[in-house]
This record gives C-alpha cells, sequence and structure tokens, in this order.
C-alpha cells in the first residue's frame, strides 16, 4: 500500500531545458523526460529536492494531463533537508485519499506543525501559536512595555502565528521585536508576493516622507505656519483638500542657515500631496453636520454599531461602586421633542429610536485615557430619531465620567439646537462620540473582530487540513495574506508607540480595549452578518423577505448591500459542502476538518474555548455557517472597516480619533475664552494640524488597494477542481452574482429615494462594491485580508 514512485530525473537551470514562449512574466518554464513504467498509473504527486544554492519557487508542474499547482518556495537541502510533496489539482477526503498518498498527506502536515518551542527562520514553513507577548517594547523604557494578550484571566485574547524571537532583556515573558539577526517571521509561503511588497514598501516610505517632514517644519517654525484649505467641485460634486506651506518666504526671512528649505518647497508641498477624504465637503470643517452624523452609522466605515434601543433610559451593566450610577442621565424630557409628536415608548414599538452605545466598553477606561497627556474623553451614548425620510436623525448625546461613588453622577446630557443656530456644545459633543466610534472601529471591530479572532482558523488550517483537502482548497485564497498581514501590524501598526497608539483616545490602553470587547462581547456564532443584525435589533427574521430577513431600517446601505453578498458566498458554500459532504458522518468523520475546528476554538481561542455558544459541526449546515461566517469576516467586513477609513476618517474635523479637551464648562477658567471665540476653542479641541497630517497619511496608506490584488469572485485556482463540473460551475456562478451585486449597489447609488446614499447631499455608500482599481478608492472586495 506505499506510494509508487519513479525513478528521479535531474533538472538543470539551463537555456537547453528551457522551453521558450512559455511562462509568465518572470517565470520559467522547463522541460524534463521521465522514465516511468507503461503500467505506473496516474500520479498523485510530484516530490522536489534542490541542490541549488539559493530557494525557487515553484509555479507549477505538469505530466501530460496532469496537473500540479504548487505555488510554493522551495528550499535548498541544505536548509531544509528531505524532498518537498505536491499532489495533484484534485481534492480529497481524507478517507478517500488514495493509498498511496496517505503516508505522504500525513507527512505534509507533520512537517507544518511546530511544537511551541525554538526560534524561525526566515526559510521555514511552520504553524504554530503562541500569546500576544509581542506588542511591547520594555527595553526601551518602562511606557513602552505591555501587557501579555492571551493566556491571561484580565488580557483573554486569540492566539497568533508563533514567531520564536528570543525574550527581551528586561522582561522574559516579553518577545524581543524584530531584529536584523532575528527578522520578522511568518511562514516563508505567507509571504506577500514581490508586487504586494513593493506596493507595501513604496507606501511606507511615503508614509515616513509625510511624517517627517511636516514634523520638522512644525518644530522650527511652528504650527500657526500650516493651514488647510479645503475647495468643494461645484462641477464635480466631490471635495478638493490643499495642504500647504504659508509664508514661506516671511518666516525664512533673515534666517540664512534656513533657506536652503526655500528651494525645497515644492518638495514639502509634494510631500502633503494626499488625494483628499474622498467624503467631505465645506460643511464638515466644523464637525459633521446631524444629518451626515445619522447617515454615517448607517453608511460609514462604522456601520457594524447602530443598534435599536429597547430600554429607555438606557442602563449600565458596569459595577455601581466602581463606574457610578448604572441609570443614565437620559431623560424622556431631553428627547421629546424631536419625536414628531409621539412618546419615547411610541417612538420606541414603533421602530423609530436607535443608539449608539460606548458607554459600557469604554467607561472602565476613561480615567486611565483621562491622565494621559494630551488626551480627554468620555464614555458616550448617542440616541438617534428615524425621521420619515428614511434617515437617523441625532437627538441627544450622553458624555460620562467614571465615579466612585454610587449616589454620584458624572454625566452630562447635550441636545440639538432647535432654531438652526450654532450650538458650539453640541458640536464638541458629537466630536467626543466620534472618537469613541473610531476606537471601537479600530481595535474591536476591525483588529479583533477580523484580524485577531480569524488568523487561529488560518494557522490551523495550514496544521490540519492537507493541501488536498477541499475544505482548504476553498479558504485558502481568502486566507492567503492574514497571517503576514497580521504580523506587519504587530510590528509597525498596533504595537507600543506606534500610529494606532498615538492616534487613537486609548492611546497606550488600545489593545486592552480589544481583549475587554474579546471577554464581554464578543461570540463566533454572531459573527455572521444576519445574526449580527438580528443582535442589534436591525432586522428580525422573515422568511417573506429576501435573505429571510426583515431590516428594521430599510434603507441600511451597509446591511442592504452586505446580504447580497453574504447570501452569494452562502450559496457558493452550501453548493461546495453538499458536493464533497453529501451525508452528514462524512463531517462527523473527517480526521482533518474535526482536528482544524477543534485546535481553532480550544487552542486558537483558548481564553473563550468553554463558552457553550461555539456552533458544533457535525452537519452540512454546521460547515455552511462556519465557513460562510469566515468568508464574510475576511472579505465583505473588512473591506467595509479598511477601505472605508481614509475616505471617512481621514479629515479630522469630521471624524477626529481623539480629543484634546473636555467640553467647557462654566466653572472653566477659559470659558469666556470659548464664549468669545468657540471655533478657536474647537480647533484647539481636536488633534492638531500635524497630528492630523500624520494619521491621515497613515490611513490613506492602509486603505489603498495593490495593483494585484485579487477580488472577490476572481480565483486564480480553478484548476484545482478541473474534471468537476459541479464546482466549476458553482464558483462560475459566484463570479456571476459578483457582477451583479456590483450592478446593483451602482443602481441603489443612483436611487433618489434612498436618502442614505443618494439624493439630500448624501453620499454613494460604495465600500462593499466587489471591484476596484489600485489605491484608495473607497471601493473593491479583496479575497483576503491584504492591509
Amino acid at each position: 500500500m506505499k506510494a509508487k514512485v519513479s525513478k528521479e530525473v535531474v533538472v538543470k537551470w539551463s537555456n537547453s531545458e528551457k522551453v521558450e514562449g512559455k511562462g509568465e512574466g518572470d517565470d520559467c518554464t522547463y522541460k524534463v523526460k521521465f522514465d516511468i513504467d507503461p503500467d505506473f498509473g496516474i500520479p498523485g504527486g510530484i516530490q522536489v529536492r534542490s541542490q541549488c544554492d539559493e530557494e525557487f519557487f515553484l509555479v507549477s508542474a505538469s505530466v501530460g494531463e496532469v496537473q500540479f499547482i504548487c505555488r510554493s518556495w522551495v528550499q535548498p537541502e541544505k536548509i531544509s533537508p528531505g524532498a518537498r510533496i505536491f499532489f495533484i489539482n484534485k481534492a480529497y477526503l481524507p478517507s478517500q485519499t488514495p493509498s498511496g498518498l496517505i503516508e505522504l498527506r500525513r507527512r505534509e502536515l507533520t512537517d507544518l506543525k511546530g511544537d511551541g518551542k525554538g526560534s524561525r527562520l526566515p526559510t521555514d514553513r511552520i504553524y504554530d501559536y503562541d500569546v500576544y507577548n509581542d506588542l511591547g517594547k520594555p527595553d526601551e523604557g518602562p511606557d513602552l512595555a505591555r501587557p501579555t494578550l492571551g493566556g491571561n484571566p484580565n488580557y483573554p485574547y486569540p492566539r497568533r502565528c508563533r514567531t520564536g524571537r528570543p525574550p527581551t532583556a528586561t522582561d522574559k515573558n516579553a518577545e524581543s521585536p524584530p531584529s536584523d539577526l532575528h527578522p520578522l517571521y511568518v511562514p516563508r509561503d505567507e509571504e506577500y508576493e514581490e508586487q504586494k511588497q513593493e506596493f507595501v514598501s513604496q507606501g511606507q516610505m511615503n508614509l515616513l516622507l509625510r511624517n517627517i517632514i511636516p514634523t520638522v517644519i512644525a518644530q522650527i517654525f511652528g504650527e500657526e505656519n500650516f493651514y488647510l484649505a479645503v475647495e468643494v467641485d461645484s462641477e464635480q460634486g466631490r471635495s478638493k483638500t490643499k495642504i500647504k506651506v504659508a509664508s514661506l518666504d516671511k518666516v525664512l526671512n533673515g534666517n540664512p542657515f534656513l533657506n536652503i528649505l526655500r528651494g525645497a518647497h515644492d518638495i514639502i508641498e509634494g510631500s502633503f500631496n494626499l488625494d483628499p477624504p474622498k467624503y467631505i465637503s465645506k460643511e464638515f470643517v466644523w464637525g459633521l453636520p446631524d444629518d451626515e452624523f445619522g447617515r454615517r452609522v448607517l453608511a460609514g466605515s462604522n456601520p457594524v454599531s447602530i443598534e435599536k434601543l429597547k430600554i429607555f433610559p438606557p442602563v449600565s451593566k458596569l459595577d455601581s461602586s466602581i463606574y457610578g450610577p448604572q441609570e443614565s442621565a437620559l431623560k424622556e424630557e431631553h428627547i421629546t421633542r424631536f419625536l414628531e409628536g409621539m412618546s419615547v415608548k411610541q417612538a420606541m414599538d414603533a421602530d423609530k429610536l436607535f443608539i449608539l452605545n460606548y458607554h459600557d466598553i469604554y467607561l472602565p477606561f476613561v480615567d486611565r485615557i483621562n491622565a494621559i497627556e494630551g488626551r480627554k474623553t468620555y464614555a458616550t451614548r448617542t440616541i438617534f430619531f428615524l425621521t420619515s425620510f428614511g434617515t437617523l436623525k441625532p437627538i441627544a448625546i450622553e458624555l460620562s465620567l467614571p465615579v466612585s461613588d454610587e449616589k454620584v453622577s458624572c454625566k452630562r446630557v447635550l441636545t440639538p439646537p432647535t432654531n438652526g443656530a450654532t450650538d458650539w456644545l453640541w458640536e464638541l459633543g458629537k466630536e467626543h462620540a466620534c472618537t469613541n466610534d473610531a476606537a471601537v472601529d479600530t481595535l474591536v471591530n476591525h483588529w479583533m473582530r477580523i484580524h485577531a479572532c480569524m488568523e487561529p482558523f488560518v494557522v490551523a488550517a495550514h496544521r490540519h487540513l492537507s493541501a488536498m483537502h477541499p475544505i482548504f482548497k476553498l479558504l485558502h485564497p481568502h486566507t492567503r495574506y492574514l497571517i503576514r498581514t497580521n504580523a506587519f501590524n504587530r510590528d509597525g501598526v498596533i504595537n507600543a508607540g506606534s500610529a494606532i497608539e498615538n492616534f487613537n483616545a486609548p492611546a497606550k490602553y488600545c489593545k486592552q480595549l480589544g481583549c475587554s470587547a474579546y471577554k464581554e462581547y464578543w461570540r463566533f456564532d454572531l459573527e455572521g452578518l444576519p445574526e449580527d443584525l438580528i443582535t442589534r435589533g436591525m432586522a428580525v427574521p422573515d422568511s417573506t423577505q429576501p435573505h429571510g430577513l426583515k431590516l428594521t431600517i430599510e434603507d441600511y446601505p451597509y446591511a442592504q448591500d452586505g446580504l447580497l453578498i453574504w447570501s452569494a458566498i452562502e450559496n457558493l458554500v452550501t453548493k461546495y459542502v453538499n458536493y464533497y459532504y453529501p451525508e452528514a458522518n462524512l463531517i462527523q468523520n473527517d480526521t482533518e476538518l474535526q482536528a482544524w475546528y477543534n485546535e481553532a476554538v480550544e487552542t486558537g481561542h483558548a481564553d473563550r474555548a468553554q463558552a457553550n455558544w461555539w456552533p458544533n459541526l457535525s452537519t452540512q449546515s454546521d460547515l455552511i455557517g462556519i465557513l460562510t461566517t469566515i468568508i464574510w469576516k475576511v472579505t465583505g467586513q473588512h473591506a467595509v472597516h479598511n477601505f472605508g477609513a481614509y475616505p471617512y476618517g481621514g479629515y479630522f474635523p469630521a471624524r477626529p480619533p481623539f480629543m484634546r479637551k473636555f467640553l467647557p464648562s462654566e466653572q472653566d477658567p477659559d470659558y469666556d475664552r470659548f464664549l468669545a471665540n468657540p471655533r478657536e476653542y474647537f480647533l484647539s479641541s481636536i488633534p492638531s494640524f500635524i497630528q492630523a497630517t500624520q494619521y491621515a497619511s497613515v490611513l490613506d496608506t492602509g486603505s489603498a488597494h495593490s495593483p494585484d490584488e485579487e477580488y472577490i469572485g476572481e480565483r486564480k485556482d480553478l484548476s484545482s477542481w478541473g474534471g468537476v463540473p459541479e464546482i466549476l460551475e458553482a464558483f462560475g456562478k459566484f463570479s456571476m452574482d459578483m457582477k451583479s451585486i456590483e450592478e446593483e449597489i451602482v443602481r441603489r447609488n443612483s436611487d433618489s429615494g434612498l436618502r442614505n446614499r443618494c439624493g439630500g447631499g448624501a453620499s454613494p455608500f460604495e465600500l462593499l462594491i466587489p471591484s476596484s482599481e489600485s489605491g484608495t478608492t473607497s471601493r473593491g472586495v479583496p479575497n483576503s485580508v491584504t492591509l
């Protein structure tokens, strides 16, 4: 029952064996002759040993009509002894594996598993787990030390792919940052391909220039020498942003040592040459107008936090002895005049009241955040009313600070002006609500719920699902870059002293906020789009409606468009699963599949593994739900949060990630200054112009598509299902579905009856349009988490 093996032959990288005219781009194709017995049978695998001095990338191999799609780096024998095995492009369940491949299939998976020990070389292909002990830099000072996330009851968190670097000198439990001696590790085949590497490197270089130059100029001349001018192109109906260095000649006059900057004027301006955030206008200069604030909770970059108001006044679940009274300061008299003649109960019964509630998730961190220089924050609740136009209008904001006395309240309620005049306290209140929204968007809904929580499923897939397994083949394009992207972010985006900490309100407590959300709120069984909408009261089950749901707000662009993509994914997965698993017992007896799911839960999510809400994996329906959720999270859900970050958040007066001042009160020493010049107070409360420029550059870089992006509905590996017309037909249907969805979203965006995406000055909602060009386009749903 062992594999039948042909005689070994040698391929030399020489022109004599190179096939001219074949190969794409820089690929080279070589021809080799095997001596094979006539009764050898159909080849099931090809073994490769390399005697080269350097690694090479094996794209594919073919023997007659038999194809082997390899797409993997092959290391020299001196680095990685033994032969690599690449299997035929055919999917086999473990129980259906040809007898000659059973041992090779087992050996290949064994080679990919780590044991939690040892260092890692850049050439390794080892997948293992570790806690998040690599976010701090304790050797650079105590201010840059960070707690380990995961494996700690105070900081529960998912696991990451283990990188195996040595501990720091000052904390043996913390892993040292990447260095020349111990570079950033990801399993070799998880690395970005060349074009994507170049795109990321260029983005980092642009980011460096955009950060250094304004910082240096501001240090020399002072920030008052910069200004932001917003112009609106009346013909195009969209805005342009110009960032310039003002009065440079005046500033340089009389300083011969700085006259060298005069010739660099164009370079300085060029360093700010960001395309403007797409969704800004002259009305946003002093914050978001009320109607735009309401629209963005349904059709912005964080449209997953809005909930139907179920209890009024809202009640906190936090310990009152620590955080103060659980009762809200919101009263019926605060909002009745905005309810179009209804009482609060009538409005709630009519599904007219909604809430953006960050009170409980934010309040435990407020005192610590406010102790940081340049940070001032509240925990906020915002109440919205659903108007007769189907739009949301903010009608009250509650700002809370923690107090230890259960009988003392430190809450403040703001309501909008009714006479059309500008109420600067109301505008500042919206800014504080936006900072809560920005932090939860970035740290919880984007990073924790997608990047961190999906990584264990990817690591477990490589450890337990053979490359021949049909579920591995289905998932691979959707998990292709997640490990690499997460490693990149841990090294320079979310770690201590990084952009995320520097420019989000929780600062050094950013990751701890995510831990709290993971412990208190995250549930895998509620991460699917329909379950999420139902949980938030934004939809109810209704079998008569498309997708089996009736939306509470009919014109909810994120839900409307998201359900189109969700349903298309679910239909594809249903056909795929039912083809390979016509009987439930095949799922129950699939040792690789069960090991994958069990390890992702028990090891990858060890801190939540005992929860009773984890879905079972026993039936086709179970598997369809799990796979659809994973694919949705890394495609449509990620696209909304990631590629909307700069278009919706790049202009700070409209969505500041932190605030520098509390709201003024009559007891404040500078209250008279606020009354005399509220605009000056507004600008001094939001991040400085230099801070805005720096973080806008970060958001722009992270919101861009690389030129080699592969979008949902596109697959380069369809040859993996050669000879299986049912599967090829399902993928073909899925691709056509994406094209139809794109046409439908474009149609909706031109429907003036949909006021949350068209008409009345509303911007189109484009984040779930499947395709895109490269760059920051505010549209496009990639197959995987690429940035």
